[in-house]
């Protein structure tokens, strides 16, 4: 029930410069109300459905459920909801029946008092999925967003199209919380001031239980042995001031991967599809609209 609110195995690994020009700071943005929320976007529509007996809720292109468009769903990351994917999302909706859910425990999805982990997140996207009527789908995410997709990519290879990975995580050699929460705090000064407003409303949401928990979850998961399974053709995304993913595991993670490609975007920090959605909009379109046959040596 829908309710309406409102690069190859071998070890080559290509890559590609897209775009230039420096990243723009903004004012803070106003943190709003749910009604607000559902009311503020004309491109993409606030929704909920019930999946399992919780609410998760979802932004959604406004022809997504009545057009022929090819299906992207896009993956939010540790701390942040589908707010800080929207940029992307608005863009991509000119072409594609765009999706963006809020897992269990995030945005304005239910809060379940247990902690999923990250092959729990890949189930729930697979049921949300069948609950919405979706087959297949490529699949974008940021962050820890990559490591839901690609155990879901282990889980349900046969409906997953193609994925994007923006910034994946976690770094083999950066595993421990220490480690991690320092790169990010590097991170901070080259995204747009207008991010940390949102990312300290969806923190306040999650909550730090949830939080520890989940990341936790996420510092254990070895996304490094999961990436040479995926059979689905791949697009690596790296922005050139990302300390949380340096380009030396970028690359390491594209040449896992069995039809991998490595994209890197210009000035652009951890949140490309926040800090940089044009560029990234542009690399993600010329991936998904190339044949297989394209893609190069080894996928």
């Amino acid at each position: 029930m829908i309710e309406n609110n409102t690069a190859g195995n071998s070890g080559d690994t290509q890559t590609v410069q897209v775009g230039a020009g420096a990243l723009s700071l903004t004012g803070l943005l106003h943190i709003p109300t749910h009604q607000e929320f559902k009311m503020e976007d004309k491109k993409l529509a606030s929704k909920r459905v019930r999946v399992n007996g919780l609410s998760i809720h979802y932004k959604t292109s406004m022809d997504a459920q009545t057009s022929n468009k090819p299906v992207i769903i896009l993956i939010h990351g540790l701390v942040v909801s589908c707010r800080y994917l929207l940029p992307t999302a608005r863009q991509l909706a000119q072409d594609y029946a765009v999706y963006v859910p809020d897992f269990p425990g995030y945005g304005w999805s239910s809060k379940p008092r247990h902690v999923l982990n990250m092959e729990e997140l890949a189930d729930v996207l697979a049921s949300w999925m069948d609950v919405m009527g979706i087959k297949q789908a490529s699949l974008l995410g940021n962050s820890m967003g990559c490591q839901i997709i690609a155990q879901f990519a282990l889980r349900y290879p046969e409906r997953l199209e193609r994925a994007i990975l923006v910034e994946p995580t976690m770094d083999p050699q950066a595993r421990t919380a220490r480690q991690e929460i320092g790169r990010w705090l590097v991170n901070v000064p080259f995204e747009p001031i207008s991010l940390f407003p949102i990312v300290l409303l969806d923190f306040l949401q999650i909550g730090l239980p949830r939080f520890v928990r989940t990341f936790r979850y996420a510092l254990l998961d070895r996304i490094e042995e999961h990436l040479p399974l995926m059979l689905a053709p791949t697009l690596v995304v790296r922005g050139t001031r990302d300390p949380v993913v340096p380009q030396r595991w970028a690359e390491e993670a594209t040449a896992l991967l069995p039809q991998g490609r490595l994209v890197i975007i210009d000035r652009a920090a951890h949140d490309v599809n926040y800090n940089s959605p044009e560029k990234l909009v542009e690399a993600v379109q010329q991936f998904l609209q190339e044949d297989v046959e394209a893609l190069p040596p080894g996928t």
